[in-house]
């Protein structure tokens, strides 16, 4: 089903900024796609730098480290100043997600599986939509010039 950013603000309770058009058809990417301080980045691109934890049955006395997505979301990273946060939307039974992993270049937040379409919410950007397939959702980074070196975008 296609969403607009108005179900998506909807279903969620995401207030978005009034700049932004709410009747817009969100667009699905199956690639790369940014948004502000995130960035997706399909599995198989950085398959040698990050390993997420198996997706097994709990077991032995411990819980899965994998959640699905509930309809309302999953918050994936919240802005600095504590404000907007970068939300992971999905119906029902379609999307997996777990921040257990170990990316060599410690950029990443975490894992999720899709099966169907799923969305990036924010209440500055929008939204857009991820294809089905596996993604892993990473902290953008860019040069600081007065420090040399690298730090965090902010958003």
């Amino acid at each position: 089903m296609e969403q607009t950013l108005a179900s998506l603000s909807l279903q969620t309770g995401v207030t978005v900024l009034d700049h932004l058009e709410r009747s817009m058809r969100i667009p699905v990417v199956d690639g790369l796609q940014a948004q502000g301080d995130l960035i997706v980045v399909p599995l198989h691109v950085v398959a040698g730098a990050v390993r997420p934890a198996p997706d097994e049955p709990p077991g032995f006395g411990r819980p899965s480290p994998w959640r699905d997505v509930p309809p309302e979301g999953v918050e994936l990273l919240r802005a600095e100043a504590g404000g907007n946060t970068h939300t992971l939307v999905a119906e029902p039974g379609t999307c997996r997600w777990t921040a257990d992993v170990d990316d060599d270049t410690r950029l990443a937040i975490g894992v999720f599986v899709a099966a169907e379409v799923v969305y990036l919410l924010h209440p500055e950007h929008g939204a857009s939509g991820c294809a089905p397939g596996t993604y892993v959702v990473r902290r953008q980074r860019e040069h600081d010039r007065r420090r040399g070196g690298m730090r965090f975008v902010a958003d």
